[in-house]
């Protein structure tokens, strides 16, 4: 039995993340905070890898910060639990330059659904919800929650559901644009990894420079992100991939990238 509190997993060019604390919801630890950067890190510096995708084990994707460790003897302030476990993770997944799916297999409660909404992929099980707990016991929303959330689903919706607190259905999510997808439970792990798999044959290094255009656009003027579109488009047409997808066209076959 393998006690770590994430596992890693190769599937050809996919990697696996798990969160596996499935008797505790996945609900973070410092020590599991820790572990996934660690893994982000692992999966970055890995040129076989070409697709992350991160899950939670058992009926839950993750229910947020484990709050029996910011109550206890040895509790340590909001400012280190930011600035050393969550931030980090938000920031690893927004830099790294591969697709990131995030599959939503139950429960995503404040900083999980918050770490979920700012991968690049969001799919989910029907069963599945989302949910802004913060405002419940008095907290606001971290983990990149109010960057995220107001520019996927619009500041009004967003102000409502990190206010109230109330539960979002997958359903929901995808109908306002909170994600990208809903699959129903029987066929949620084989329709959600073969998602990642389908992004982990495309052009890699495209996908990350399409990844950094999309990041740069969130704080870019009109002018400043044609000129980001400009620079990533020149870096595009000069891989391996550009090339083979050109070819592939005129002679009516099937791209093969290799991801350079």
């Amino acid at each position: 039995m393998n006690n770590s509190q994430i596992l890693l997993d190769k599937k050809n060019a996919v990697a696996v993340i798990t969160l596996n604390r499935p008797d505790k919801l996945n609900a973070f630890t410092g020590e599991m905070a820790i572990q996934l950067q660690e893994k982000l890190d692992e999966c970055a510096s890995n040129s076989q890898i070409r697709c992350i995708y991160l899950t939670g084990a058992g009926k839950a994707f993750s229910a947020g910060q484990d709050l029996s460790e910011v109550t206890g003897p040895d509790m340590r302030g909001f400012k280190n639990i930011l600035e050393e476990y969550y931030n980090p993770i938000i920031k690893r997944i927004r830099k790294i330059e591969k697709p990131i799916v995030a599959a939503v297999n139950g429960v995503a409660a404040g900083a999980g659904a918050n770490i979920a909404l700012c991968c690049d992929v969001v799919v989910a099980s029907s069963s599945a919800s989302f949910i802004q707990a913060f405002s419940k016991i008095g907290l606001i929303p971290d983990s990149g929650g109010t960057y995220f959330l107001p520019r996927l689903i619009g500041w009004q919706k967003a102000s409502a559901l990190m206010m109230l607190g109330d539960k979002l259905s997958a359903k929901e999510a995808v109908d306002c644009g909170m994600i990208f997808k809903v699959f129903e439970d029987e066929e949620f792990a084989s329709a959600s990894m073969g998602l990642a798999e389908r992004l982990s044959q495309m052009p890699t290094k495209g996908l990350a420079l399409t990844k950094q255009a999309l990041n740069s656009s969130f704080t870019n003027s009109l002018d400043e992100q044609l000129e980001a579109e400009n620079v990533g488009q020149q870096k595009a047409g000069a891989t391996d991939d550009y090339q083979e997808g050109v070819n592939a066209f005129i002679e009516k076959r099937q791209a093969k990238f290799s991801g350079k």
